[in-house]
């Protein structure tokens, strides 16, 4: 007896052509075969990230701040993914105000342009961002969400995705059969932009001579969970097929590491003898981030690739 084939949904994704976002949308279109619509403003995101599959989606060049732009999109959306947002953490200290109008203000407009449309399934891009310090390391979902300081820009980022999550999952109770939050942890890979640890480094290892001072904010025993980006995509497919609705999971590894570690890895990588110049850690900082996975586990997430092996996945271009 023959195998049914999956049903072809039509899918919208904002923030499509952002690193997280395109990863994804790809990983619809060419193993899924689904209709993808993706919309961004491409303020941090670049088509040039879903050129070879140009052919194949629908791209709308727009703000979700604007309703008139969500408009454009035209025809039946099943399901919404919600990724549109300002990432990176020197935007946190200088842009507040705009991280939180794209938080509140274009959630509040892709919620009701979902309402219109009948959108079905609905998933919401969070952070780990969230839990800010957290009171357990590894961090489970039930951990408190929480704005230490109001006045400390940084807290913008996680502010603003707590109300996405506080609005968006009262507003699903009543609009959608399915909805779900997921918050990735220190994702990395190629072509994700300077504005991260991990680019930063790498970037700047290039342009660093051997036995020379390479600076890192803080102690370098802050410690972070970074997962790349392929194994990210499969953690996302996890939820999307056999997530439950109204659940929140975690997207990561429990593979923790020191920050002067990942230094001492790039160090091996680059064949570079390097001094480390320790910097004041920047305001609000958490010195621990590390996912308890157990959730996601329970559903079949399992990440494989090791961080040195990412890592030279992106040095090497392999």
């Amino acid at each position: 007896m023959a195998k049914k084939k999956k049903l072809t949904q039509n899918i919208l994704v904002t923030g499509g052509s952002g690193f997280i976002g395109s990863a994804i949308v790809k990983h619809l279109v060419k193993n899924q075969n689904n209709n993808v619509i993706v919309f961004d403003n491409n303020s941090r995101g670049k088509s040039s990230r879903l050129i070879d599959i140009k052919k194949k989606i629908t791209f709308i060049k727009g703000d979700i701040r604007n309703e008139d732009d969500l408009n454009i999109i035209k025809g039946k959306i099943d399901t919404v993914i919600h990724l549109a947002y300002v990432n990176g953490t020197k935007f946190f200290y200088k842009k507040p105000f705009e991280i939180l109008d794209i938080a509140v203000n274009g959630l509040l407009n892709v919620l009701k342009f979902s309402k219109k449309k009948k959108v079905k399934n609905f998933y919401l891009a969070s952070s780990s961002e969230v839990y800010q310090t957290p009171l357990k390391i590894p961090t489970d979902e039930n951990e408190m969400l929480k704005i230490p300081d109001i006045h400390n820009p940084r807290y913008s980022y996680g502010g603003g995705k707590i109300i996405s999550e506080l609005y968006g999952i009262h507003f699903a109770k009543i609009y959608f059969k399915k909805f779900i939050i997921f918050r990735p942890h220190n994702v990395y890979g190629k072509d994700m932009g300077n504005e991260h640890v991990i680019p930063e480094f790498i970037k700047r290892f290039k342009k660093t001579r051997n036995n020379s001072k390479f600076t890192i904010q803080g102690s370098g025993n802050e410690i972070r969970s970074f997962i790349y980006i392929d194994d990210f995509v499969k953690g996302f497919d996890h939820i999307y097929q056999k997530g439950k609705n109204l659940e929140i999971y975690n997207i990561g590894t429990d593979k923790k590491i020191k920050i002067i570690n990942l230094v001492k890895i790039l160090s091996e990588i680059f064949n570079k003898k390097i001094i480390i110049d320790k910097k004041k850690l920047l305001k609000g900082s958490p010195s621990k981030r590390c996912p308890n996975i157990n959730k996601i586990k329970k559903i079949g997430f399992k990440p494989n690739i090791s961080l040195k092996e990412g890592l030279k996945k992106i040095i090497f271009h392999d």
